[in-house]
């Protein structure tokens, strides 16, 4: 009697909630068509309740549905149960038990956007685009994104095994990796060695990105040029993206949010006040640069205010709103409401942002034995230091390392950011 009194609840909440509907939108279908679209799925439930081999109560049957539906709407959208609802407010908090990546659905694979920096994911050798094929032994196949994040979390100095599959390897790859409290720095700077250029790191749009990286501007007055290392920037508040634009842009459009209605567009606009400087700026981005990231890199394309450098971003440009579904928000859905929008009016979704200059990860290529080519005014010296190495006599001196100065030779060891470097003073030339 019960289990009746339930079904007739839900079959009273949906004929009330298609009622509602009807009322308040103009939609093509008729009254008819969409009261029998209801009357099925009160049906479906009612049916698999009654004939199902084991025994599924009616209110698990219900969240099936719900997180089938949200599914198949985009990888995206989701249902976040009472559990997952905790769960994202845990994440929202800024601090929790986790590995430090970000994922993503691409093609139905899991997917990884990107390791956040210092984390435990990227200290393991985790990488951008790595496709987790099983988190310890589940297999990641039809398990939705909401599903593989819980999985992933969990208390700080437990142990996880991500299998991937990563491109250039043979066989799929096992990373062993230890949760920890995941504390995000979310801006750092250093200024160039010889050079008077800053290189401005952003690993997330968190709450203070734009505050930060105002300061670190204002406080060294003198840079000629600008490096903003957006890479593997799995993106963040889309305020903090709109700030960071701000900081560079006089006036225009930096992105537009469409949803379903064409009446809703909302423009964010620059502001000639919030400018800080109009020195020359290169943008690095990557595979592993999505949403946010992919804003401020296309706005500053498309203003052409900063040349981008590096590869393809992710391709991810829709905005997702966390809405109720009961009283006391226990239970939500995320749900797709809009998409971004750059200036130019290109949309990010599924294409992402295309580099003015393309150049690839790794090493840069430089002269081999360089440092063997002597000149004759310092052989004899050079011939000294030999033959004290060669007599073990010269001791060797620890040099304390600079953090805040960003040395040529860790500059050499990123091809990406070599050839920022050479087309930021090139634009600094030009611009003379």
């Amino acid at each position: 009697m019960k289990r009746i009194n339930k079904f007739f609840l839900i079959t009273s909440f949906l004929l009330l909630l298609s009622q509602s509907l009807i009322a308040n939108e103009e939609a093509p279908e008729t009254s008819q068509s969409r009261f029998e679209s209801l009357s099925k799925l009160t049906q479906v439930i009612g049916t698999v309740e009654k004939y199902y081999v084991d025994d599924v109560k009616l209110e698990e049957i219900v969240d099936k549905a719900l997180k089938g539906l949200m599914q198949e709407l985009d990888a995206h959208s989701t249902y976040l149960d009472k559990k997952s609802s905790k769960e994202m407010s845990i994440q929202t908090s800024g601090e929790f038990g986790g590995l430090g990546i970000t994922v993503g659905m691409r093609n139905g694979a899991l997917t990884v956007i990107s390791p956040i920096d210092d984390t435990p994911a990227y200290k393991a050798g985790v990488e951008a685009g790595d496709i987790i094929l099983k988190i310890d032994d589940k297999s990641t196949l039809n398990m939705t994104l909401d599903e593989a994040v819980s999985l992933m979390r969990g208390k700080p100095k437990t142990k996880i095994v991500l299998t991937v599959v990563r491109e250039g390897e043979n066989k799929p790859v096992k990373i062993d990796i230890i949760r920890d409290i995941i504390k995000i720095k979310s801006v750092f700077s250093k200024t160039i060695e010889n050079e008077d250029l800053l290189y401005v790191r952003v690993s997330s749009f968190d709450k203070n990105v734009t505050r930060v990286m105002k300061n670190e501007i204002k406080n060294r007055p003198n840079i000629k040029g600008i490096i903003l290392d957006l890479r593997n920037n799995p993106g963040g508040l889309l305020t903090q993206a709109i700030g960071v634009v701000d900081l560079f842009v006089n006036s225009g459009v930096i992105v537009s949010q469409k949803g379903r209605n064409i009446a809703d567009e909302e423009k964010f606009n620059a502001n000639p006040t919030n400018t800080v400087t109009n020195v020359p700026l290169v943008v690095l981005v990557n595979g592993g640069s999505a949403s946010a990231s992919e804003i401020v890199s296309g706005a500053l394309q498309d203003h052409k205010r900063a040349i981008i450098v590096g590869e393809k971003t992710f391709g991810k440009g829709s905005v997702q709103a966390i809405l109720p579904i009961t009283q006391d928000r226990s239970e939500n859905i995320k749900l797709t409401v809009a998409k971004y929008y750059l200036p130019s009016g290109r949309t990010i979704q599924a294409t992402g942002i295309t580099p003015d200059v393309f150049a690839y990860a790794g090493e840069a290529v430089k002269e081999k034995n360089s440092e063997f080519k002597i000149k004759e005014a310092d052989l004899k010296k050079h011939l000294e230091v030999e033959l004290e190495k060669e007599n073990g006599t010269k001791k060797e001196k620890k040099e304390v390392k600079n953090t805040k100065i960003l040395t040529q030779e860790d500059i050499l060891k990123d091809n990406q950011l070599t050839v920022g470097q050479g087309i930021l003073k090139s634009l600094i030339i030009v611009n003379k």
